[in-house]
């Protein structure tokens, strides 16, 4: 059987070979850069356990589980501390905790009486009927209010996809919400009427989602499908073209100043959307142009993971983490809460936190040297939880293209990958810039794909 080729070992391209070669499909994963997983991370050090990408994967879906099992990780997996659930959005610059029920909503001090009367009102704001593409920020303040968007959607934006409420679209970025609206005319309504249809397909609800993570982190995970895919990496091998010849895919890599053509039956690319355009992609002697998907924005963003000795921080910490508005007047993002997290994530008598700068919001700061970074974490944290002296552990990684903004006119990107795979029968792209920029969206995207290849490889 002609083998696959993956462009890409970050976890969906890692995922999508993982089930391939378990269907006695073979693979070759191309990688550009020395390591295996993409934005996933994990450092052990001095006792602290520094995630550099997502801390936490979320059960979206049962293939989540399924991927875990199969990778024989299941004794690895940590759920987290069950004190640990409580998630904080920063109001009168402190955090506050955000409701878990219906009760806790109308009596938290985190929204005005006349945002609480505004969700009693949603269900009978009527449905949007023109056919305009809405940013996410139209949408909330039509269904809602600007307080909602100001005080909350602008924080979970921020933490999602790093990203601007204004320019990212609804129908893209937030696809789940406008399917509210179309198909039961109210988020409320939605989220109380299609609860049967999504325990039918078996999807659960991110914010209800359970999420865990492996003894040492994530990098467990793309640790392990890269242990199962040994003799199938091409590391440091940047991929120059791809081209349709025949009955047979053409992949042109570079490894070790030599140019090297393999054939396979199938392509799947995974890489970013920005490499696009610096390969030559090719089928039956046309040139197919691809280079709008260099258009995609991606935003810089550095992690920052701090330990402190425990006395040295007032806020106890106990939960997931704080969203951050804009118009609360920090400088970053969000804190995630680490150590309350998980087990073994610092050292007895400390806790490790994790904060996110830069993305839209600004851009600028992702890039100041370590130092600077963990000064200008340090002293929004002082006022946000209390944070005393100088941290025992400091540890930042800048991504200067992070996330894939699938901001408003985002249609057109998926319209294009669409007619390419249309065009170019046996390609497939796959990926946080085509099916959800989510760690669990990633992990899906690569399921997916694979049922599609093994379809398009079957004999007819």
């Amino acid at each position: 059987m002609n083998s696959v080729a993956i462009i890409g070992a970050g976890i969906t391209g890692l995922t999508a070979a993982f089930y391939l070669k378990r269907q006695g499909i073979p693979v070759t994963v191309y990688e550009a850069s020395a390591r295996v997983g993409g934005v996933i991370q994990s450092l052990r050090q001095d006792g602290f356990l520094a995630e550099f990408g997502p801390n936490t994967l979320l059960e979206t879906s049962p293939k989540i589980g399924q991927l875990v099992r199969d990778a024989g990780l299941q004794s690895r997996r940590l759920d987290p501390d069950p004190r640990a659930s409580a998630r904080y959005v920063v109001r009168y610059r402190r955090p506050v905790a955000m409701p878990g029920s219906p009760l806790g909503f109308f009596t938290t001090d985190l929204f005005s009486l006349k945002a609480k009367l505004a969700v009693l009102r949603e269900p009978f704001v009527p449905r949007r009927r023109d056919g305009v593409e809405e940013s996410i920020a139209q949408f909330v303040v039509r269904r809602f209010n600007q307080e909602f968007l100001d005080h909350a959607i602008d924080a979970l934006v921020a933490g999602i996809y790093a990203g601007d409420p204004y320019r990212l679209s609804v129908t893209h970025a937030f696809p789940k919400l406008k399917a509210l609206e179309d198909n039961y005319g109210s988020m409320i309504k939605g989220q109380i009427f299609g609860a049967r249809e999504r325990k039918r397909r078996g999807e659960i609800a991110k914010d209800r989602a359970p999420k865990f993570s492996f003894d040492e982190g994530l990098q467990v995970l793309t640790d392990a499908l890269a242990q199962h895919l040994r003799g199938d990496l091409r590391c440091v091998c940047k991929v120059l073209a791809i081209e349709k010849k025949a009955r047979a895919w053409v992949v042109t890599g570079r490894a070790k100043g030599t140019n090297l053509e393999t054939e396979h039956g199938a392509v799947v690319f995974t890489s970013t959307s920005y490499a696009a355009p610096e390969i030559r992609l090719a089928c039956n002697g046309r040139v197919l142009d691809w280079s709008a998907l260099g258009e995609i924005k991606y935003p810089p963003v550095a992690s920052v993971v701090l330990g402190f000795k425990r006395e040295d921080v007032a806020h106890p910490c106990e939960g997931f983490g704080m969203l951050i508005p804009k118009i609360e007047g920090f400088k970053i993002l969000g804190t995630i809460f680490s150590s309350s997290l998980f087990p073994n994530r610092a050292p007895a008598g400390h806790l490790t936190l994790t904060s996110y700068v830069g993305g839209e919001r600004y851009p600028e700061l992702a890039s100041l040297p370590q130092d600077r970074l963990v000064e200008l974490v340090c002293e929004d944290l002082r006022v946000l939880l209390g944070v005393r002296g100088r941290p025992v552990f400091a540890h930042s990684v800048f991504y200067p293209r992070a996330i894939p903004q699938y901001n408003v006119g985002y249609g057109r990107y998926k319209d294009l990958m669409t007619h390419i795979e249309t065009e170019a029968a046996g390609f497939f792209f796959a990926g946080h810039y085509r099916d959800g920029v989510s760690l669990s969206d990633s992990i899906v995207s690569g399921c997916k794909v694979t049922e599609r290849v093994a379809a398009a490889l079957k004999p007819s």
